[in-house]
C-alpha cells in the first residue's frame, strides 16, 4: 500500500465522455464484459445471459433523498445547505420522522455570506405556505452543524425535503436538477432513505431485467448503505495512507446474511457500495470473534483495520460470529459505520464478481476496481474511452468477473 503511486491510477476523461442525462430506458445501457481477462461488450438488458448460473446478486436498497435546500438572504445572496447526515435526532428514520426541529451536518455553498443568524426559504402545499429556517450552529468536521425549524409544523423533516429539496446530482453533471431525476437518479428498488448520491450501478435495472434473472434462477437479496458525498472526494494525498477514507453507515439483516452463507463462492456485488459492505461485514465479524463483548454502539469498521487484523478465519466463520452476536443482543439487522478503503493490495474475502459503472480519475472507486482486475483497468477504460462508452453515474455499465 505504501507504494502505490496514484499516477498510476489517472486517466484523461474527456467532458464529452460525461453522462449528463440518463438514457431513455434504463436497460438500454452498454454492459462492458469482463472475464477470463477478455473484454466484450453487450447491451445491459442482457445481463442475465453473462451472469454465471445460480449466482447471488446483492442490492443496495438505499433511498437517495432530495439534500440539497435553496435559501436567499435579505441580500439576494444564495445559500445552498447540503444535508449530509443526521445529528440530532442521529438515526435517519428518527431525522425524517421529526416534525418539530432536527439537526444535521452539512456542508455550506456561499458561507461566507452567512455569517450568523437565521436564514428561510418558503415553499408551498396545497396553497399553505410553509416556511423552512435554518440556523449554521459550528464547524462539524469539514462540514457545519445546521438546526433546522420549520412552521407550521405539521410536515415531517422527510416531507420537508421531498417538497422543498433538490436532487443531490454529482458535481460533474453540470446542469440543474429537473423532475425526471428525481425517478432516474434512484434504483427501482430504492427503499430506506439515508443517501446524498446513488448507488448509480442500480440504475440500469429494470423490472424485466430482475424478471430475466428470476427466470434463470439467480437469486438476489438486498443490504443498505446509505452512500456520502465523500464517494465523490478524489484522493489529493500522494500517499495513499494519508487520505482520510469517508464514513458510511450499512445495514444488513440476518436473514440477508443467511442467503450469503449459503452462495458463497456465487456473489456478485451491484456497485460498489456492496462491495464495500459485504467485506466490511467480514472484517467485522472478525473482530467480534476477537472481541465478542462489542457492544451495538462500539461496532464499527476503521479505514485500516481490514489491512492490520489477524488473518486466519474464513467467510463462514466471520459471518456467523456476526449472526451469533446479533441473537445475543436480540437484533434483526446489524447496523454499524465503516470506513473501509479497498486499494490495490486487498485480498477480497466475500465478493465472486462486480457490476459497476465507470469511475473518476484518481478516486478510491477506481482504485478498488484496481484492486479487483489488476493493472487490466488500464485495459478496461482504454476500451470503453475508444468506444465511446457514457461515463460516471448516468453512464455505462460493466460487469467484472
Amino acid at each position: 500500500m505504501i507504494e502505490i503511486d496514484l499516477k498510476e491510477y489517472d486517466y484523461d476523461l474527456p467532458e464529452n465522455k460525461i453522462a449528463q442525462h440518463p438514457l431513455k430506458e434504463r436497460d438500454g445501457s452498454r454492459l462492458l464484459l469482463y472475464k477470463n481477462k477478455s473484454i466484450s461488450e453487450d447491451a445491459f438488458s442482457n445481463i442475465d445471459k453473462h451472469l454465471p448460473s445460480r449466482s447471488l446478486l446483492v442490492f443496495n436498497n438505499t433511498k437517495v433523498i432530495k439534500a440539497r435546500l435553496i435559501f436567499h438572504k435579505e441580500t439576494g445572496a444564495r445559500i445552498e445547505i447540503f444535508c449530509l447526515e443526521p445529528l440530532m435526532p442521529g438515526d435517519h428514520s428518527l431525522a425524517f420522522s421529526s416534525r418539530n426541529s432536527v439537526e444535521w451536518k452539512c456542508f455550506i455553498g456561499n458561507t461566507k455570506k452567512w455569517k450568523e443568524g437565521f436564514i428561510s426559504s418558503s415553499f408551498k402545499v396545497s396553497n399553505r405556505q410553509y416556511k423552512l429556517f435554518a440556523d449554521k450552529l459550528n464547524p462539524e468536521g469539514d462540514a457545519w452543524r445546521v438546526r433546522f425549524t420549520w412552521d407550521p409544523a405539521d410536515l415531517s423533516f422527510g416531507e420537508i425535503l421531498e417538497l422543498a429539496g433538490h436532487v443531490p446530482l454529482p458535481p460533474y453533471i453540470s446542469r440543474p436538477d429537473i423532475p425526471d431525476d428525481s425517478i432516474r437518479y434512484q434504483t427501482i428498488y430504492s427503499l430506506i432513505k439515508g443517501s446524498v448520491a446513488a448507488p448509480t450501478a442500480g440504475l440500469h435495472f429494470t423490472k424485466e431485467v430482475l424478471n430475466k434473472l428470476a427466470f434463470k434462477d439467480i437469486q438476489t437479496t438486498h443490504l443498505t448503505l446509505h452512500v456520502g458525498a465523500g464517494t465523490f472526494q478524489p484522493v489529493k494525498s500522494v500517499n495513499i495512507l494519508e487520505h482520510k477514507m469517508h464514513s458510511e453507515h450499512f445495514s444488513v439483516s440476518a436473514n440477508s446474511i443467511e442467503t450469503l452463507l449459503k452462495n458463497t463462492g456465487s456473489i456478485i456485488a451491484v456497485g460498489t457500495t456492496s462491495v464495500r459492505t459485504l467485506e466490511s461485514l467480514f472484517w467485522l465479524g472478525r473482530k467480534l470473534i476477537e472481541e465478542p463483548s462489542i457492544s451495538p454502539d462500539n461496532l464499527y469498521l476503521d479505514q485500516w483495520e481490514a489491512y492490520t487484523m489477524k488473518k486466519g478465519q474464513n467467510l463462514s466463520e466471520s459471518y456467523e460470529a456476526v449472526l451469533l452476536w446479533m441473537q445475543k443482543h436480540k437484533l434483526d439487522h446489524i447496523q454499524a459505520p465503516t470506513r473501509i478503503i479497498i486499494v490495490p493490495g486487498y485480498d477480497f474475502k466475500v465478493t465472486n464478481g462486480i457490476i459497476t459503472n465507470f469511475h473518476q480519475p484518481k478516486s478510491t472507486l477506481l482504485l478498488l476496481i484496481s484492486a479487483w482486475v489488476g493493472y487490466d483497468w488500464k485495459r478496461i477504460y482504454r476500451y470503453a474511452l475508444d468506444n465511446d462508452f457514457r461515463f460516471l453515474s448516468y453512464g455505462d455499465s460493466s460487469l467484472l468477473l
